[in-house]
């Protein structure tokens, strides 16, 4: 059965799309959590490629990383924002594998804004259903000129530049009504506050798209069954007409929103989009847009805001949503799919959880980023949490990830790992005010069938930012031969670039 409304009153605005800077503490928390999507999300693959095509540019069976710095100086504007990639290889991450993409790239349009945080929001897919994944960027802008930019996988990575014309803010890819063809969902930016919800432009396109950014249809993007006006009456068909009448209408949805993650919560065969949304009256709750072949359907989701990610757990063939640091909790929590959607029972836990390392204290942060996705390759999906305000030893906010493992029952503290910059094997320093952890991911960079993880240090350097590679094996993660790099190592601009704000 759906979920009941559990929606809570924050104390603060859900922090979303702006930065919040003060006593070196840095969060950006747009999205941090990482998809576990099925292969299905992103069309079809190529043959003997290990990496999901989600995640493969080039199509070499190694995923591959993009890193946001969307707080970084291009062209002299600042905070104009932008992203890197890092080609996955045998080896690992290479920095010098890698493109650097910003609205100043040769070939990518439109021109480098100040304050417009390029990068802040991406996805991927394989939006023109050639077997190579494609990167979708988007940025902080409230105007609907920015946009978003497609650039193209091929066999030699990404390639070229297309201008989406429409709102790029958060684009969220996957195949929403089952076809087989990658979907692009698209939404406006949109205030943060007030006391009642509005109407949030969305766009949802029909894949495949072609090169030129046009759609093969565009979708109503609620179902519309779900269509709402504001007075809370069924529409009638002017709304179609007008739509910026409606809420939850066919170029509308209630918000705002902030897309999180997506995947198949109820194994229909069309992936589904996890988010935050505004309720009105300073109240956050989230919510699931259930994919279909005519438009989402929205249902109640568990939690008051928070990061979230998508996998299947518990090895059900459903997928799974974990919710980190709802409502400023130091708790993580866990709504298991089924074939009716989220179920009731919820999963919390938190650093008490027996078998995680070190112990829950105010301020910890734990969940303060979420990736979900296979470490050990034993076909249930594991957890990595951010802890940003864990202190190491007597550092106050140097930060670490815990990763936690899945299993038939759900997510266990049996097995589970603790990671820091003064982990052995780690590179560098615990600092305070670090925050490592700030952002995760789980990908298969390394392509022998074991999630690895990636982790980013948004305050590290004076906000410069960094990221650190971990490997993943059949026991869980390991220091051997880990790496970490940061604007500087990449030939990327590093003054306040918050590198690693975002990771996928």
């Amino acid at each position: 059965m759906p979920l009941a409304d559990r929606r809570v009153r924050r104390t603060m605005p859900l922090i979303a799309a702006s930065l919040l800077v003060g006593s070196g503490l840095t969060a950006w928390t747009l999205g941090q959590g990482t998809a576990h999507a099925a292969a299905r999300d992103a069309g079809a693959g190529r043959a003997g490629v290990a990496a999901k095509p989600t995640d493969d540019f080039n199509g070499d069976g190694y995923a591959d990383l993009v890193v946001g710095a969307p707080g970084g100086t291009v062209s002299g504007k600042a905070k104009a924002g932008y992203v890197v990639v890092t080609y996955g290889s045998k080896d690992g991450l290479d920095p010098a594998r890698k493109k650097i993409v910003s609205r100043s790239t040769s070939g990518v349009p439109g021109a480098a804004t100040a304050k417009q945080a390029f990068g802040s929001g991406f996805t991927k897919g394989d939006l023109d259903h050639d077997g190579f994944a494609d990167l979708i960027i988007g940025n902080d802008s409230r105007s609907s000129a920015a946009g978003a930019v497609v650039l193209w996988g091929s066999a030699s990575g990404l390639t070229g530049g297309t201008k989406i014309a429409a709102y790029g803010f958060a684009p969220q890819a996957g195949d929403f009504d089952g076809d087989g063809t990658t979907d692009l969902a698209l939404f406006a930016q949109a205030g943060l506050h007030g006391d009642d919800p509005v109407g949030q432009g969305a766009r949802l396109w029909k894949g495949p798209l072609k090169r030129t950014g046009t759609p093969a249809a565009t979708l109503d993007f609620m179902d519309k069954s779900e269509w709402w006006s504001y007075d809370d009456e069924r529409p009638d068909s002017a709304c179609g007409e007008r739509p910026e009448t409606c809420i939850d209408g066919p170029q509308s949805v209630k918000g705002p929103v902030i897309p999180q993650a997506v995947g198949d919560i109820n194994g229909d065969g069309r992936a589904d989009i996890a988010m935050n949304d505004y309720s009105g009256d300073g109240e956050w709750g989230n919510s699931v847009l259930y994919g279909s072949a005519t438009g989402f359907v929205r249902s109640d989701a568990p939690g008051a805001g928070g990061v979230m990610g998508v996998g299947d757990i518990n090895g059900d063939q459903y997928d799974d949503l974990v919710v980190g640091n709802s409502d400023y909790e130091s708790r993580a929590m866990v709504a298991y799919g089924s074939a009716e959607g989220l179920k009731d029972d919820v999963q919390k836990f938190d650093q008490n959880l027996p078998g995680v390392p070190g112990a829950e204290e105010s301020g910890d942060g734990f969940g303060s980023s979420v990736a979900v996705g296979d470490v050990t390759g034993d076909g249930y999906a594991d957890v990595a949490l951010g802890v940003v305000g864990e202190d190491v030893r007597d550092i106050a906010d140097a930060g670490a990830v815990v990763l936690v493992r899945g299993s038939a029952a759900g997510v266990t503290g049996t097995g589970a790992q603790a990671f820091h910059q003064d982990t052995a094997g780690v590179p560098g320093v615990a600092e305070k005010n670090d925050v490592f952890g700030a952002a995760v991911s789980l990908l298969d960079v390394t392509g022998d069938g074991h999630g690895d993880l990636t982790a980013s240090s948004t305050a590290e350097n004076a906000q410069a930012g960094a990221v650190w590679s971990l490997r993943g094996t059949s026991t869980g993660l390991t220091a051997t031969k880990s790496v970490a790099f940061g604007p500087k190592d990449v030939g990327a601009p590093a003054t306040a670039a918050l590198f690693g704000s975002r990771l996928r």
